[in-house]
C-alpha cells in the first residue's frame, strides 16, 4: 500500500462536485485525511469563478499511472470535466497526484512530485497540514521550511465544506 496525496480543485459548482469526487474516490482507495479546503482565485483568469482547492491523503495498492488514468481521470469524466488545450479552463473537478509515496517520476503525462507544489500555496499549505514533516521525494526539500508555506493571503478557509468532507470520509 502506498500513501498518496491528491489535489482537488473545482470552480464549477464545487459544492456539488467536490463531495461527489470524494465519494467516487472512496470506492477505489482508502481516504485517510482531508485538508482544510480553501477558496482561491483562478490563476491568470480573473473572469473565472473562484476555485475550491484542497488535498486528500489516501492509501492505495494501485501504481501511480493506474491511479491517475484509471481512477482520477475517470472520476473527472464522470463529473463532467472536459479537457481542452486550455490547461487553465474552468472545471467541474480537477484531481491530480501531488505526492505518491517516495516516488520520483517524470514520464509522459505523469510528473511526481508535482512540480507546482513549491510555487502554489493552495497545494503546499494543505499538503503541509496533512504531513507536517514532509520532505519532497527527489529533492529532499522540507516543505515546512519552504517560503511558499507562508503565502496564505490569497486563500480563504472553508470550514463548513471541510467539515462536510470529513464527515463523508468518516474522519
Amino acid at each position: 500500500m502506498t500513501e498518496t496525496f491528491i489535489s482537488v480543485g473545482s470552480n464549477i459548482a464545487p459544492e456539488t462536485h467536490v463531495p461527489a469526487a470524494l465519494r467516487a474516490l472512496m470506492r477505489h482507495v482508502t481516504v485517510c485525511g482531508i485538508s482544510t479546503m480553501y477558496r482561491t482565485e483562478p490563476l491568470g483568469r480573473p473572469e473565472q469563478a473562484s476555485f475550491v482547492n484542497g488535498i486528500w491523503s489516501a492509501v492505495t495498492d494501485r501504481d501511480a499511472r493506474s491511479l491517475k488514468y484509471d481512477v482520477l481521470r475517470s472520476i473527472e469524466t464522470a463529473l463532467g470535466r472536459v479537457r481542452t488545450a486550455d490547461a487553465y479552463a474552468a472545471r467541474t473537478i480537477d484531481l491530480d497526484i501531488v505526492v505518491f509515496g517516495d516516488a520520483v517520476l517524470d514520464e509522459d503525462g505523469l510528473v511526481i512530485p508535482d512540480p507546482d507544489i513549491l510555487e502554489r500555496p493552495f497545494l503546499a499549505i494543505p499538503l503541509l497540514e496533512l504531513k507536517p514533516d514532509l520532505r519532497l521525494p527527489g529533492s529532499g526539500v522540507v516543505l515546512a521550511q519552504h517560503p511558499v508555506c507562508m503565502q496564505t493571503g490569497a486563500m480563504t478557509a472553508l470550514p463548513e465544506l471541510t467539515k462536510q468532507l470529513k464527515e463523508i470520509a468518516n474522519l
